[in-house]
């Protein structure tokens, strides 16, 4: 083979490998780049539901805050039926009563607020300017409320809410706490953050 004929066979071997190099390397690039458009693994957990054992949750008690479902704080509250016999007592007291506001889920619209009477599903934040309520279970005198029948108050700006989340007249914030989705997968397991057969 001539002189050229070996110099134009090399030649075409160093372009070839080149290219193929190359696009290997813009290949390499790209996929990274357009992977990067789908959600991380920890921001698909921020929205995925999160299934609680309530088993456990003794009467008068709180289970939360549950920081797992969106970043948002969770309250469980296992009512007693003294707080449940109070809840009629101070609707002429609140902005909501009947939480006729749209965004709560059906389920919500009730005396209670909740799938099941005994216990109660909240996101823990203050609808005011979104701090997080002080859970004041117990039925007794309070500094900012002498006839307190138990319920959620915000040492921030003074908003208080009743033992179903309903927020009181003159309290900063104009609307009641909000219930997320949830449904019971079984007798003891509670998903949050989702409603039944929306999976």
């Amino acid at each position: 083979m001539s002189e050229d004929g070996t110099d134009s066979g090399r030649r075409r071997f160093l372009l070839g490998s080149t290219s193929v190099v190359g696009a290997a390397g813009v290949v390499g690039a790209v996929v990274p780049f357009v992977g990067s458009w789908n959600p991380s693994a920890k921001a698909r957990a921020a929205g995925a539901p999160v299934r609680v054992d309530v088993s456990r949750l003794e009467e008068g008690s709180i289970l939360g805050p549950i920081p797992a479902w969106r970043g948002r704080p969770i309250f469980v509250v296992k009512r007693s039926q003294e707080a449940l016999d109070a809840l009629p007592t101070i609707t002429d007291q609140l902005q909501d009563p009947d939480s006729t506001q749209p965004e709560q889920p059906e389920y919500a619209q009730n005396a209670y607020r909740s799938r099941e009477p005994d216990v109660l599903v909240l996101i823990g934040l203050c609808p005011h300017l979104f701090c997080s309520p002080t859970p004041r279970l117990e039925i007794r005198p309070e500094p900012f409320e002498a006839n307190w029948k138990g319920g959620f108050f915000c040492p921030c700006h003074g908003s208080k809410f009743d033992m179903a989340g309903r927020v009181y007249n003159n309290s900063p914030a104009s609307r009641n706490m909000e219930v997320p989705p949830h449904y019971y997968e079984s007798e003891n397991i509670l998903v949050i953050g989702e409603d039944e057969g929306s999976a």
